[in-house]
């Protein structure tokens, strides 16, 4: 497995990215890892590295680019509240909403289509807090593309009641949802409503509840960060993509 830093072009400029790489020629199918809401940084890059040793040319590009560069975070900082969660929140807020998140996602599909060692064809979408959220709608907005949503603490699935009947009824792909117990944007009701509409419609999906977990649980950097949950995380994530590409 090899990584590199990369520049594509994505929907509103040059955007930095890392790429993991099984060993071999290939070719391998794509999965596109979209951050949380910290940012790209080494963390999430050895998680990119885990998922290309399955066998899988991963994709980690950085949603924050239209913002230029910007101080590192400490996720301890951001989880505390205050300044820091604020500075978090105003690059979240210069993606531009889910239309210009999803323009991105085109370019991040382009960009696999273009590598000769990816597979052609269906891609994997995984995400994190932030990139569950974008997980689930890039399923909804390609959904002949994407093959797997899996996101894991991800939120802002729900905008409204219609929100569940209208996901079910655009994505065509597999669903996991990885739930931490308590997490304020992904409450029960969230799962209730998701379960109904994704059943109703015969959407192949899971939606698991990690008990005793906290939003952040499956990354290592992050303070709700449990390894017994992070690990069952990785067993679950592996089953999902090895299913999503039979």
């Amino acid at each position: 497995m090899s990584g590199t830093h990369i520049e594509l072009q994505a929907a509103d400029g040059t955007c930095n990215a890392y790429v993991a790489r099984p060993a071999g020629p290939g070719p391998f199918p794509a999965v596109l890892f979209l951050m949380d809401g910290i940012g790209l940084r080494e963390t999430l890059e050895r998680m990119a590295d885990r998922v290309a040793d399955k066998g899988y040319v991963v994709l980690l590009p950085n949603l924050y680019y239209r913002s230029g560069a910007f101080a590192p975070f400490d996720p301890a900082t951001v989880f505390a509240g205050g300044p820091e969660l604020d500075r978090a929140k105003s690059l979240m807020d210069a993606i531009g909403g889910d239309e210009s998140a999803m323009r991105d996602v085109g370019c991040f599909l382009d960009w696999f289509d273009g590598q000769p060692d990816v597979i052609r064809g269906k891609v994997a979408c995984l995400g994190y807090c932030l990139g569950g959220g974008f997980a689930l709608r890039a399923a909804c907005a390609y959904p002949k593309r994407v093959a797997l949503a899996a996101s894991f603490h991800g939120g802002g699935f729900v905008a409204d009641a219609s929100s569940p009947a209208i996901i079910a009824d655009r994505i065509q792909s597999r669903v996991y949802l990885g739930v931490a117990e308590i997490d304020r944007r992904h409450t029960p009701a969230v799962t209730e409503g998701l379960e109904a509409a994704l059943t109703e419609a015969r959407v192949p999906h899971a939606i698991e509840l990690y008990p005793g977990t906290k939003h952040g649980f499956a990354v290592a950097d992050v303070p709700a960060y449990d390894e017994a949950a992070a690990e069952r995380h990785w067993q679950r994530l592996t089953e999902q993509l090895w299913a999503a590409f039979q």
